[in-house]
């Protein structure tokens, strides 16, 4: 098992730049299940839920092919196999979306259940709900979904809770089903906008992605585009986060800014400066940071997966935060290997409560799901010594190259492999 070895107390300077976002990516490559031409997919991160999930549609009978290291040319014209149960499938959480996409151009579809991080219980009633409204029957047998229709049918559908895969689920099955379908309470992230703008380029009928009522009207075809999705806001804020603990001057390049209100606002609260411009955010952190509270809630409230990484940045700064977990009840769970680095962070229910100023120091720790595993390696470069963060894997799900973008910012981070330890890496700069 592969590691991060960082010795912690440098400034991080310097200019970083995003690639596409892993939740626009994992959606997107499931839709062109549904085009009868040949689609080219750009600015995909080269991550591995992007590279399982690429594994699982040639499985299936697509034809993919890598045109550079972010772009990808995938054939779906020969995908003759509706059923997906391969290992695969069972690495991602994205890999549903494989449900509505093949449901909508087989009319039937059997998926394994997915994997991800598990952090809390999270369900697919409310995909099961809309693929039912439509007309379908679903059923889950040895933890495989199994969906069927004679036809699709389009639905008013209103979801019970706001869910981005429910949300984009149903808008991959409802494009080919007949007449219209309306998705009530629908989630409004930036993902889905860029799902819904492929899906439109291929020649869909959707209305309204980024507001909480969405309107499909049915299609018979799509045919192939080339499309490139949106930069990744949630890569982009940890590296806001990792300038702001480390009282740096980064500048965050390829992004749209709108899309980091809820965090630069946070930041700002805390005493750090911030420059926008058109497609990049200066952030210039401060040594008296200052505390604040945050409450998750889905977009365009603060994101959940921007929370480990805060409780991080938090655990240095002046006085009391609280950070109320209102997506997941079990998203936690990575506090007691933050404790090791030295953050004094007391949990009750989905509230934690962050008591500022701790001194970090360096330990081993090992990462428990990929945005805890980001939050780790934050605090490991604000802490004094050697940190050494197992289970990295998780971070390599979602953070391309991480260890390199962070060294050229003037992080003393390295990788090393099993067998290796941080004793013997001679290489490394000495903590200054």
């Amino acid at each position: 098992m592969e590691s991060f070895v960082i010795n912690g107390g440098q400034r991080l300077k310097g200019d970083v730049f995003i690639n596409g976002a892993k939740n626009a990516g994992v959606a997107v490559i499931p839709a062109t299940v549904m085009s009868s031409g040949v689609c080219v997919i750009d600015n995909l991160p080269n991550i591995e839920d992007i590279t399982s999930l690429i594994e699982a549609m040639r499985d299936i009978g697509a034809k993919c092919s890598f045109r550079d290291e972010h772009s990808i040319i995938i054939d779906s014209r020969s995908i003759n196999n509706y059923i997906a149960i391969g290992e695969p499938v069972r690495k991602i959480r994205a890999s549903y979306y494989l449900i509505g996409a093949l449901l909508g151009r087989f009319k039937k579809a059997e998926v394994a259940l997915p994997g991800g991080c598990n952090f809390g219980n999270r369900p697919i009633d409310q995909h099961i709900k809309g693929f039912k409204a439509l007309g379908a029957e679903v059923m889950i047998e040895n933890g495989i979904v199994k969906a069927h229709a004679k036809e699709l049918i389009g639905a008013n559908i209103y979801l019970d809770v706001v869910s981005v895969g429910a949300t984009i689920n149903i808008m991959l099955a409802a494009t080919f089903a007949e007449g219209q379908t309306v998705i009530e309470n629908a989630a409004k992230e930036p993902h889905i906008i860029d799902t819904a703008n492929l899906l439109n380029m291929m020649g869909a009928n959707i209305k309204g992605a980024g507001t909480d009522v969405i309107r499909i009207t049915g299609v018979k075809e799509l045919k192939g585009v080339e499309y490139t999705i949106i930069p990744d806001q949630i890569e982009a804020g940890t590296y806001m986060i990792a300038a702001a603990i480390t009282g740096g001057d980064v500048t965050v390049k390829n992004i749209i800014p709108k899309h980091m209100d809820p965090l630069t606002a946070k930041l700002s609260e805390m005493h750090c400066s911030i420059f926008e411009g058109d497609d990049f955010i200066r952030v210039v952190g401060n040594s008296e940071l200052i505390s604040t509270n945050i409450k998750t809630s889905a977009y365009p409230g603060f994101p959940t997966d921007l929370q480990p990484q805060m409780t991080a940045l938090l655990s240095i700064a002046k006085g009391t935060g609280v950070i109320t977990e209102n997506v997941w009840e079990n998203r936690f769970q990575y506090i007691d290997e933050l404790k090791r680095l030295g953050c004094q962070v007391t949990v009750e229910g989905k509230v934690a409560v962050i008591e500022g100023g701790a001194k970090l120091t360096g330990s081993k720790v090992n990462a428990t799901d990929l945005r805890a595993g980001a939050a780790l390696v934050i605090a490991a470069l604000a802490a004094h010594g050697r940190t050494e963060i197992g289970n990295i894997r998780f971070i390599d799900r979602g953070y391309e190259s991480i260890e390199k973008k962070l060294a050229s910012l003037g992080a003393n981070i390295v990788r090393i492999g099993e067998g290796s330890t941080s004793e013997n890496i001679s290489f490394m700069k000495k903590t200054v």
